[in-house]
């Protein structure tokens, strides 16, 4: 089959690498990145990437500058191939620069196609029943070029089901483990965030650190398809717990809010790396961070409303103060504030433009010295 993972855009590179570490060849998109494999392929990168968002399967591709042309094709597809009679199928549709602009049509015909077709191979008449397991189709336009795909996904890979709490903005944690894919990080290395509010970003580097699939917790679409044999799953989480690893971490997280800390805590024993995070309730001010050559990411508040920017210029000025002077550790801070680096006190090594959900943000990443 033809498949592809979806993740934010920024990150198709960190999600080609995820891919190619697993063993596939790939090719990039904006926003996608295509592989091929079988049903093992689908249970696997479900299960052990990081970055990605969905897994899709490609059911067909061609060109429709038409409604009538649009139907045809989707009607020729052997829908009894994917869906049982009682599958439900909702339609999604989204189209980009393409002679058929409106996406509630292209979702009424796309969903009218396939009944067509269901009713034909299964001799009925009427509706069908749609009630049985959730098989989420896409049809998306781009150029006059309709990729149809259906999801196995489920829930976003970013639910791990780890977190039992959050604050009020919470990082998701594929975004997260994307960051921390994006900086020189090794687990030998001390690693700091010094705002960590409920713990994710040094969560993921736990479970990045210790080679724990970040799919072990949850469930997937696929699992409900009447063509997917489950014992796929089960041998894959077999084989994942093997790989496990167990490496002496220095991994630091504090955040100035001492109830954020105790959430934190609470998410980490849910992942399972509660001992392998030293958490700390401590202002960034009053931050005492040792040793050499690590790593620091942060993701400070992003000061969204006016009357917060005072408050949030002064810790970043606060974090320039504490973190310019520790030149053998790479920094990498997260925000949507375009002068931070005016309050930092220092220009970045690099700047990677990223959307956390719909928030534009730069990734500022200031290298150590000895890179």
């Amino acid at each position: 089959m033809k498949l592809l993972a979806t993740m934010s855009s920024g990150f198709e590179a960190v999600t080609a690498k995820e891919l190619q570490a697993l063993g596939y060849e790939t090719t990039t998109e904006n926003g996608k990145v295509y592989f091929e494999g079988d049903n093992q392929d689908i249970a696997k990168t479900n299960l052990w990437l990081r970055s990605a968002d969905r897994i899709k399967i490609v059911v067909a591709t061609f060109e429709a500058r038409s409604f009538e042309e649009l139907f045809d094709r989707v009607n020729e597809i052997d829908w009894d191939n994917w869906l049982p009679l009682n599958a439900a199928f909702p339609i999604k549709a989204r189209t980009v620069k393409s002679k058929l602009h409106s996406e509630r049509d292209i979702q009424a015909i796309t969903k009218k196609a396939i009944v067509n077709k269901m009713a034909d191979v299964y001799k009925r008449r009427g509706r069908l029943p749609e009630s049985g397991a959730t098989f989420q189709i896409e049809s998306r336009i781009h150029k006059d070029v309709v990729e149809v795909t259906l999801d196995t996904t489920g829930d976003s890979l970013y639910k791990r089901n780890y977190r039992l709490e959050h604050g009020a903005a919470p990082m998701k944690e594929n975004f997260a483990a994307a960051l921390i894919m994006l900086t020189n990080w090794h687990t030998d290395m001390p690693f700091v965030d010094p705002t960590t509010g409920s713990g994710t970003i040094a969560i993921e580097a736990a479970l990045l650190a210790r080679n724990i699939a970040p799919g072990m917790l949850r469930h997937f679409s696929f699992e409900g398809f009447d063509w997917f044999d489950p014992e796929i799953l089960e041998k894959e989480k077999e084989a994942a717990k093997e790989v496990q690893t167990a490496p002496k971490l220095d991994i630091f997280a504090s955040d100035i809010d001492g109830s954020m800390i105790d959430i934190a805590k609470l998410n980490a024993h849910g992942a399972g790396v509660l001992h392998d995070i030293n958490f700390k309730q401590v202002a960034v001010k009053d931050l005492k961070i040792e040793g050499e050559d690590g790593v620091i990411i942060s993701n400070p508040p992003y000061g969204q409303r006016m009357s917060d920017m005072e408050s949030v210029r002064t810790l970043y000025k606060q974090m320039g103060d504490l973190f310019i002077p520790l030149s053998s550790w790479s920094k990498y801070i997260v925000t949507s504030d375009l002068e931070f680096e005016k309050y930092y006190g220092q220009k970045a090594t690099k700047k990677r433009k990223l959307y956390n959900g719909s928030i534009r943000t730069d990734y500022y990443q200031f290298w150590a010295e000895h890179r």
